[in-house]
């Protein structure tokens, strides 16, 4: 009878697993881009854009997502960089939280993460 009534009780704690999608991107990093960089200085200070569109050659997107069971609300960020026909950065657009990493735990924080995401 305890048991089955420990089992019970068991069967109510569910593990959440954290959840990160795509790039994680520190205000250092975001802050240095400027209009005027190249397509290869913007890859070399934020990595590989989660969507680079084939039908909108002239825009790349990053995008960072992430929830775990320390996190109340879900974290998202979505940066995104526009070329002209040089390959030069002529406007930047930010949404979400990108400008205070103090409050995105970084994917070393959780010790159940362990795959890099940049």
């Amino acid at each position: 009878m305890l048991l089955s009534l420990f089992g019970l009780l068991a069967s109510g704690c569910v593990h959440r697993i954290p959840i990160q999608q795509g790039n994680f991107l520190e205000a250092k990093d975001v802050d240095r881009v400027t209009t005027g960089m190249t397509r290869v200085q913007v890859r070399a200070l934020l990595g590989t854009p989660m969507i680079a569109d084939p039908f909108h050659q002239a825009r790349w997107d990053y995008y960072y997502y992430f929830v775990s069971k320390r996190v109340t609300t879900p974290i998202r960020q979505h940066f995104i960089v526009h070329f002209d026909e040089e390959d030069k950065v002529v406007r930047i657009e930010r949404t979400g939280e990108t400008t205070n990493t103090d409050s995105v735990p970084s994917p070393d924080d959780d010790p159940g993460q362990t795959a890099s995401i940049r």
